[in-house]
């Protein structure tokens, strides 16, 4: 299993982070996805930019400590946790775990490099979208 981790802090509403993180329907600010189709409360579907499907089942929906969702697309299948974390400071850290196990050779050797990068650009857009 191939497992990528990004923690990163944020001074806001925690509120409006946890909203924005799980509003499958608020996806505009992600500059990976062409759209998201939401099947039912637990089930939903993202698009790359390129069309390419990833399916997704929620797991767990806490508010403001985890969310969590299984996922499967054509290349892999795996799980992401993320866990939300009030801090002394007031800051909240969001710590993202994705777990992927792939199905060619050749993804193996990139899987690793492509998580971290994926898990980066979400950061960029998400503060981005949180500074607005």
């Amino acid at each position: 299993m191939i497992r990528s981790n990004i923690k990163k802090q944020f001074s806001c509403d925690r509120n409006k982070l946890w909203n924005i993180i799980t509003d499958n329907s608020n996806y505009a600010w992600r500059s990976d996805l062409s759209k998201i189709v939401i099947i039912d409360d637990t089930h939903f579907v993202e698009y790359t930019t390129n069309n390419f499907p990833t399916y997704f089942t929620i797991t767990a929906k806490e508010k403001l400590k985890e969310y969590k969702f299984d996922l499967k697309n054509a290349n892999l299948k795996g799980r992401w946790i993320g866990i939300f974390k009030e801090l002394p400071n007031g800051n909240i850290e969001l710590d993202f775990t994705e777990e992927i196990e792939v199905n060619s050779f050749i993804m193996k050797l990139l899987a690793k490099s492509y998580l971290k990068s994926q898990q980066k650009r979400y950061m960029r857009d998400l503060e981005k979208e949180l500074n607005k």
